[in-house]
């Protein structure tokens, strides 16, 4: 049997039992691959003479935007991949990939496929030190970048081949000469599926970002469990509301769906505006729905009864939503939205799939393809502990490890198991509850973040003597970063320094990634002299409503003028 089929095979059981949950896990392998290249084995083929669409990009909610079969999208990346090759660019190249959500994104992604490079996803959120870093660290050898963004990578070494999507500034070569390229694409080698495709920047809590290294096999192949959980299917309409350059955008902007034949439906919006997404879900006639709960959150302001909605399956990722939420859902559009729980380390492992019952706080069960264990500090079962999968008969939609840091690839993957370093507890019915993280960090709306990352910059400053954050609740995003800081001999807390800390943090940082909120306070210690992280995020979880500010503490919506 070749890879192909074998994939095929595997991906046509998940769909036969999308709604059969006990025969589908019982009966679900992993497809055996030696040498498979998604892109040319699979999408091509699938490709091939199927004029169904398979990427629908809208600018303006007015227009119809642009729509591409999969044909096209099979000839516009093939073209890309020689393109590429022109440039120099071959088997085992590393490809930094900063664009938004447009079509050059879907063509690049399926050309490096082809080629055999490896790419590294970024967010146009990043600032320049960050670009710096992540072109170092992760060893890009090229960029793809928006022109908008090109500033960002001056200072980059000089060696890195630069490639411009959109008007090419000098010193770049313009992208929009790939579409004249042959259509006509010839593989240099076979792919091994074991060997590298992507690398994604994960934070952690150590001075540097890890990488995140998946296969031609654990992403494309893996997220089969993804597709499940959704509850995908040929034809379907599916959007997923999520930025590029993180890995949930790969689960659910191109594999999962592509993987069952649906269309991926982007919708870019200058700023969110609930309305404007549920007229897009009628007018568009989206079937499946994918949003994180800020999303969710904002939508229920809404009448949601009175839009006509054609939406079969909804689901939230990226922290347990609001039960109230789910039943406002329900009672106005009769659909119950399933979490689902997964890391860029992995695929899907663990949700509610179609047809399901739903267990009102639960994440689900263990998906197709996914054992899962809860383990105590010692690695030994426990009904409440730490999420770890099995190494024995290891999951395929799991990384090969942190490309840049083997230390960390060791303790994740000790005592025969993937730590995953998130708490949960598992209920007599074999649903698990999702009780939070292991280590400090945490998310801010859908985005992780590393509270050591936020505390480097901020010590930067020259008023700062010594920093601490944590998430601070917020009813819109759960939760944002606020700071604890004590200040250098010579400066004294003021809302003068307070607005200075915060501009410094807008200078310093991605948008996602600013301090929010700032507490002029000296820091718990240990015995040792370790900040105490876990007294701080205690305070904040149970402090009173009143008053809205405590002694010593600013907002940044305190200073409306920062810009």
């Amino acid at each position: 049997m070749t890879a192909a089929k074998s994939f095929l095979e595997a991906r046509d059981l998940l769909l036969r039992h999308r709604t059969d949950y006990d025969r589908a896990y019982r009966e679900f392998a992993w497809p055996v691959l030696g040498e498979f290249n998604w892109a040319l084995d699979y999408f091509d083929a699938m490709a091939r003479g199927n004029d169904a669409p398979a990427l629908w990009i809208l600018d303006d909610p007015a227009s119809e935007g642009l729509k591409l079969s999969f044909a096209q999208m099979s000839e516009r990346s093939s073209r890309v991949a020689n393109f590429l090759r022109e440039q120099g660019v071959g088997r085992g190249d590393r490809l930094l990939l900063m664009l938004p959500n447009r079509v050059e994104l879907w063509d690049v992604m399926l050309a490096a496929m082809k080629l055999g490079a490896i790419v590294l996803p970024a967010t146009t959120q990043l600032s320049p030190d960050d670009v710096r870093d992540r072109v170092q660290i992760g060893g890009a050898q090229v960029v793809v970048v928006d022109s908008a963004e090109c500033g960002k990578f001056d200072a980059i070494d000089p060696a890195v081949k630069r490639i411009a999507v959109g008007t090419a500034p000098s010193g770049w070569t313009a992208f929009a000469a790939a579409y004249q390229a042959s259509p006509d694409f010839k593989p240099d080698a076979p792919t091994r599926a074991s060997d590298p495709f992507l690398l994604y920047f994960t934070s952690g809590t150590t001075s540097k970002p890890k990488l995140v290294e998946h296969t031609h096999e654990s992403y494309p192949v893996g997220h089969l469990s993804t597709m499940y959980w959704i509850g995908l299917q040929p034809g379907d309409v599916h959007w997923n509301i999520s930025s590029p350059g993180w890995a949930k955008h790969a689960w659910s902007c191109f594999f999962a769906p592509w993987n069952a034949g649906a269309c991926v439906f982007v919708y870019n919006f200058a700023r969110f505006v609930p309305k404007e997404t549920l007229d897009l879900l009628v007018r568009c006639n989206v079937t499946t729905l994918c949003a994180p709960p800020t999303v969710w959150r904002m939508l229920v302001q809404e009448p949601l009864a009175s839009y006509a909605v054609k939406l079969r399956e909804i689901v939230g990722a990226g922290e347990p939503l609001n039960p109230e939420i789910i039943e406002r859902v329900k009672h106005a559009w009769n659909i119950t939205i399933r979490d689902g729980y997964g890391q860029t380390e992995t695929t899907c492992q663990i949700g509610n799939p179609p047809g399901q019952p739903v267990v009102p706080g639960s994440m689900g069960r263990a998906l197709p393809g996914y054992r899962v264990e809860l383990v105590d500090a010692d690695d030994h079962p426990v009904t409440e502990g730490e999420i770890a999968l099995p190494l024995e008969g290891r999951p395929l939609g799991l990384m090969t490890g942190y490309a840049n840091n083997p230390n960390a690839t060791a303790n994740a993957m000790r005592n025969g198991f993937y730590h995953t370093s998130d708490v949960a507890l598992r209920r007599d019915d074999g649903y698990f509850v999702y009780v939070g993280r292991s280590d400090d960090v945490f998310k801010s709306s859908d985005y992780r973040l590393s509270p050591f990352e936020l505390e480097s910059v901020l010590i930067e400053h020259e008023a700062i003597g010594e920093a601490a954050v944590v998430p601070s609740a917020d009813p819109l995003r759960l939760s944002v970063p606020k700071a604890f800081v004590t200040v250098r001999h010579g400066y004294e807390p003021s809302a003068e320094l307070a607005r200075a800390v915060f501009a410094f943090s807008r200078d310093k940082l991605a948008p996602y990634k600013r301090i929010r909120r700032l507490q002029f306070s000296d820091l718990p210690k240990t015995i040792s002299g370790k900040i105490r992280r876990v007294e701080l995020r205690r305070r904040e979880m149970e402090r009173p409503a009143e008053p809205a500010r405590l002694p010593d503490e600013y907002w940044e919506e305190d200073f409306p003028d920062l810009k």
